[in-house]
Order: C-alpha cells, then sequence, then structure tokens
C-alpha cells in the first residue's frame, strides 16, 4: 500500500509555498531606506531572504543582524511598515488556486501551518479569497514553539482531529521539513519558493520534492 494512502489533509507553509509575499516583504524594508533618502533595492536582492521574513529583509536593507543594537527599533518600523502592505503586491504562486481546488475535490482537508505570527498571518488570510476554505491556520506564535518544533504541526492535527500520520506537510524552507519529520508527517519540500542558489534541498530529507504547485497532485494521485 502507498504511503500516501492514509492521507486526509494537506498543510502547507505559507510564504514561498502558497503565496509569494516577497514583493510585499521586500517593499516594506525598501521603505525604510527610502523614507532615509537612501537609494531603492531591487525586488531580486529581498526575493532570497523572503523567507526569514525581517531578519531577512533588514539584512539585505541595512545589512544589520538580531545582534545590532538599534535592530529592535527597525524590526518594529519594519511590521508597522508591512502592517499597511500586506496585500499590495502578495498573490498566490501559478497552479495555487487549482491546487486547493482538487483537493477539496478529492476531500482531503487543508490547512497553513506558517511562523509568520498571527499579527499578520489572521489579516493576510483573511483578505485573500484563496483562504476561505482553509480547515486550519496555525501562526508562528499559536503555540510556544516555531518551526522547525514539531508543535505547531502537531496543534494543526489536533485541530483537525487527525494522527499526523495522516497529514503531509508542504514547505520550501529546510526547518519546514524538519517540522515535519519530527511531526511524524511525510513532507514535500517545494523547490519553487525563496531557496537561494546555496540550499542544498535533497539534503534535507523530505519525502518528495516538487518544482511547482500542481506537481503535488501527480503525487497523490501515486496513493
Amino acid at each position: 500500500m502507498s504511503r500516501l494512502a492514509h492521507i486526509q489533509a494537506v498543510l502547507f507553509d505559507l510564504d514561498g509555498t502558497l503565496i509569494d509575499s516577497a514583493p510585499d516583504l521586500g517593499g516594506a524594508a525598501d521603505k525604510m531606506r527610502t523614507d532615509r533618502g537612501l537609494p531603492s533595492l531591487p525586488d531580486a536582492l529581498y526575493r532570497p531572504l523572503a523567507g526569514a521574513g525581517a531578519r531577512g529583509m533588514l539584512q539585505v536593507a541595512f545589512g544589520i543582524d538580531p545582534q545590532h543594537a538599534d535592530y529592535e527599533v527597525l524590526r518594529e518600523e519594519f511590521f508597522g511598515n508591512y502592517e499597511r502592505a500586506m496585500t499590495v503586491r502578495t498573490y498566490a504562486f501559478d497552479g495555487v488556486p487549482q491546487l486547493l481546488r482538487e483537493l477539496q475535490q478529492q476531500q482531503r482537508r487543508w490547512g497553513v501551518v506558517t511562523n509568520k505570527m498571527a499579527r499578520f498571518t489572521d489579516p493576510l488570510t483573511q483578505a485573500m479569497p484563496l483562504f476561505a476554505d482553509a480547515s486550519v491556520v496555525i501562526s508562528g506564535d499559536t503555540t510556544p514553539h516555531a518551526k522547525p518544533h514539531p508543535e505547531p504541526l502537531l496543534e494543526a492535527a489536533r485541530r483537525l482531529g487527525l494522527s499526523p500520520a495522516h497529514c503531509l506537510y508542504v514547505g520550501d524552507d529546510e526547518r519546514d521539513i524538519m517540522a515535519g519529520r519530527a511531526a511524524g508527517m511525510l513532507t514535500v519540500a517545494a523547490t519553487y519558493g525563496y531557496l537561494g542558489e546555496k540550499a542544498e534541498v535533497h539534503h534535507w530529507g523530505a519525502d518528495w520534492h516538487i518544482e511547482s504547485p500542481l506537481a503535488l497532485l501527480k503525487i497523490l494521485a501515486s496513493a
């Protein structure tokens, strides 16, 4: 019997897996530059670090890390900018709406497990019709732990009333695969997201890799 035969729900990371939020994340950091009279930077510089959130965006914009004396203040300014413009240039990756419709037709529930704080996850998912049918949305601060800890994924399974073994997790970062494996779920690495050139995806230990959202349907069809 296929390892996928018992999969009843598919859980997804958010940024870089279901949606491309890099333009708005980069835009929030770039506004901080232009507000200070610094030249704007191209989206292409921000994109590879979009999955790292504020830490990645401030590294690109100002070359600082969380140990910098001004990091906390700048991070809050970034959060404010992003909060005011989360869905200006954010969109679902090609194929994602069809993928989610197909999952529902297969009577498989789907949901989101992200490290993005609920402060951002909730208004963003409420603003995008794409998420109207999500069965569960777990943010980075829903539980005491964030990925790569398995607890957010275990909480999603609990809310779905399913064993983790009946869930498949899809993400575009190594911490997603680490969390999924630790939770006892089968895992899929999405290679179309924000992976940098140096990412060693095939060393993450994912059960499958997909180069487009719709490729997941082929994997599920093998069940």
